[in-house]
């Protein structure tokens, strides 16, 4: 089972303005989760804060797990029991610094957690908007509904919850997913704005295709590398979107400098279709949907078998793989497993054998025989059923030898 851990600060009543703020994120924490893990100091013994944070989780009525750090062996575990004064039956004894008790913990925890609800089947297109605080997402969202749907303020950091948004254009129906902005981790100071980049990255794994915004104006950083690093992660449509460009100082250069970095640095996202737009002025706003429904068209296309067989024997007799340890490399037959990303699988005999450069240039033919060049495609390497150790050569037998002289 997968699911997503949030560490909380330390709880320590609301005594100031620090313990305060500390309180605030634990209920926060505490409210958008399905289970909670009560971790108790079983060094120290029960604290004097420990039951209120009992308390206050209990008052959230989710499953509460109660558990006591720092018991390293089983004969340690009768530090435990001043914890029953708390009056709760389960403890589990844990040591998070040696793994002791960890798998028990574990097995109680997604026995509680609800299971994964699945996502509405829907024939909207789903359009994550990613990107850094303040490079007008939301103000790209509602200028594109023609009405303030979301909170656009100067402020960076208003927009805390991921908000779906439906509606049409043109006959098609698109849902829009705004999300929090993505910070550098160093300068996520505030816990709540740690739950903010969660939802973002559980966003983008709800979506089809994902605008990553970028300030055209304050040019392009690294962090934006790394926020579209996310997408490309999970296997997205993305399409750059250069926002503010009615503010820019341009030239004749300016936008193939641009583009000249992004494919510099976010070279796995080479494929990524890249426009220009204003949020403030609607100038292309619209463009965006002529590039999702292309992205959309690849991102969820099909590829007949044999005409994927066909390239792929073209491809290998065209550029024929090197050597693994002596031996040819064969291409059995290939197939498409899965779509939103077209994701397709070779039989070879030696999988391991297929060096990566070869599989970007399988990758590569696929993209252009297929028309797949503005998506992520996936390809993987799977050995046949059956032996692919090459038989030894039957010997033949021996010719018959006089080996002894007549008596």
């Amino acid at each position: 089972m997968a699911f997503t851990l949030i560490d909380t600060g330390g709880f320590a009543g609301a005594e100031d303005e620090y313990t305060a703020m500390s309180r605030r994120q634990v209920e926060q924490a505490i409210s958008e989760a399905d289970a909670a893990i009560l971790l108790l100091d079983g060094k120290t013994g029960p604290s004097p804060h420990d039951r209120e944070l009992l308390e206050l989780a209990q008052s959230f009525e989710i499953p509460l797990i109660h558990a006591v750090n720092k018991i390293d062996s089983e004969a340690r575990e009768e530090r435990c029991y001043p914890f029953y004064e708390l009056g709760v039956e389960t403890l589990f004894p844990i040591s998070s610094a040696h793994g002791y008790g960890i798998y028990d913990l574990l097995d109680e925890l997604t026995a509680k957690l609800p299971a994964a609800e699945a996502e509405p089947e829907t024939d909207a297109v789903r359009i994550a908007v990613i990107g850094r605080p303040n490079v007008g997402k939301s103000s790209l969202v509602n200028r594109i509904l023609g009405e303030d749907r979301v909170l656009v303020s100067s402020q960076p950091g208003t927009t805390r919850d991921a908000i779906d948004t439906e509606f049409s254009v043109n006959g098609r129906r698109y849902i829009f997913i705004d999300t929090a902005g993505i910070r550098r981790k160093s300068r996520v100071s505030k816990k709540i704005e740690k739950y903010s980049i969660i939802k973002a990255l559980k966003s983008i794994e709800r979506s089809d295709v994902v605008l990553i915004l970028l300030d055209g104006h304050e040019g392009i950083t690294d962090q934006d590398v790394k926020i579209a690093g996310y997408a490309f992660e999970q296997g997205r449509g993305c399409i750059f979107v250069l926002n503010k460009w009615d503010i820019v100082e341009k030239d004749s250069r300016t936008m193939q400098r641009m583009m000249d970095w992004l494919r510099s640095e976010a070279k796995y996202l080479s494929f990524a279709p890249v426009l220009t737009v204003s949020a403030l002025t609607g100038k292309r706003v619209r463009k965006i949907f002529e590039v999702v429904d292309t992205v959309y068209d690849q991102y969820s296309r099909r590829i007949a078998t044999a005409s994927l067989n066909k390239i792929i024997e073209q491809a290998t007799c065209r550029t024929e793989p090197s050597l693994f340890r002596g031996k040819r490399l064969k291409f059995y037959y290939a197939t498409q497993v899965s779509t939103r990303p077209p994701t397709f699988v070779c039989f070879v005999n030696f999988p391991e054998g297929v060096h990566f450069s070869y599989r970007r240039y399988l990758i590569n033919q696929i993209r252009s025989e297929t028309g797949l060049d503005q998506v992520p495609v996936r390809l993987y390497f799977r050995k046949r059923g059956g032996s692919e150790t090459p038989r030894k050569k039957r010997r033949s037998p021996p010719k018959n030898r006089r080996t002894r002289k007549r008596a």
